[in-house]
């Protein structure tokens, strides 16, 4: 989609939460996306290395009144619904968490591949944590910056995050940042319907083959298996599939359940 559109390729490791990582794994799928013919059009962004531009955009919402400490576990806001509306902490002297202010509005986009999306902020989300309490940034703030500073234009990303984009969409209306667009595909699954992944310690592609796993997936995105193309080279390849890539046979497989078995 990006190469038809004349566009860049960007790849960011998203690496803010250390305690779940595990050496040399970042860099060991930067290769094997290499050896898939994919390498990012920018130099890569690692999101461990933003910190301080994180803490310039947190100290704009502190400021602006739009964000607030808060000292509730987990189990507080369980115990109160599991949507945080306001602050029930039984013990305050732990370290805060930072939560952005949500208010009771309703935030919706169009999906290119999901059609029209809608989520109730207030009773379905919640003040959501953008800084942790144990010091590390979340999700939603990083992604909602790098998005930002990096002029993304178009997210393609898998359906599991749809539910994400309208707490980011408001974050970004909030900052004054361009909302890209956005499309979520149908998820990859195994045979009793769960998404490959690395927490469920799903086998890793090959590096050493790479076509057989880019023919099976241009196949899972409803491209014509009579479409992808003989060569063995990945660059090759994927150089030819651009000119033959359908993302309106996407569309007519989102409309399927959501997860694709194989």
């Amino acid at each position: 989609m990006a190469r038809q559109a004349a566009g860049k390729w960007l790849i960011r490791i998203e690496d803010i939460d250390p305690l779940r990582q595990i050496k040399g794994a970042a860099q060991e799928q930067i290769e094997c996306l290499k050896a898939f013919g994919m390498e990012s059009d920018e130099p890569i962004l690692w999101q461990s290395q933003r910190s301080e531009r994180y803490r310039e955009v947190l100290q704009k919402l502190m400021s602006s009144g739009d964000a607030f400490e808060c000292f509730c576990s987990r189990a507080d806001v369980i115990e109160h619904g599991g949507i945080h509306r306001f602050c029930v902490a039984k013990n305050a002297e732990k370290h805060p968490a930072i939560r952005l202010k949500i208010p009771d509005i309703t935030i919706g986009f169009e999906d290119r591949f999901q059609g029209r999306f809608s989520q109730m902020l207030g009773t379905e989300v919640g003040d959501m944590v953008i800084k942790r309490a144990d010091g590390f940034w979340a999700y939603q703030l990083a992604v909602v910056v790098d998005d930002a500073d990096q002029g993304i234009t178009d997210v393609v990303r898998g359906r599991d995050l749809l539910d994400s984009t309208p707490k980011q969409i408001y974050l970004q209306d909030l900052l004054g940042f361009r909302t890209p667009r956005y499309a979520h595909l149908p998820l990859i699954c195994d045979k009793a319907g769960n998404k490959l992944s690395k927490s469920m310690s799903s086998c890793p592609v090959d590096p050493e083959d790479p076509i057989p796993a880019l023919r099976q997936v241009w196949q899972c995105l409803g491209q014509s298996p009579d479409d992808w193309p003989k060569e063995q080279s990945p660059e090759r390849a994927l150089r030819q599939a651009i000119a033959r890539f359908d993302a309106m046979k996407i569309l007519s497989h989102s409309q399927m359940p959501t997860l694709l078995q194989f």
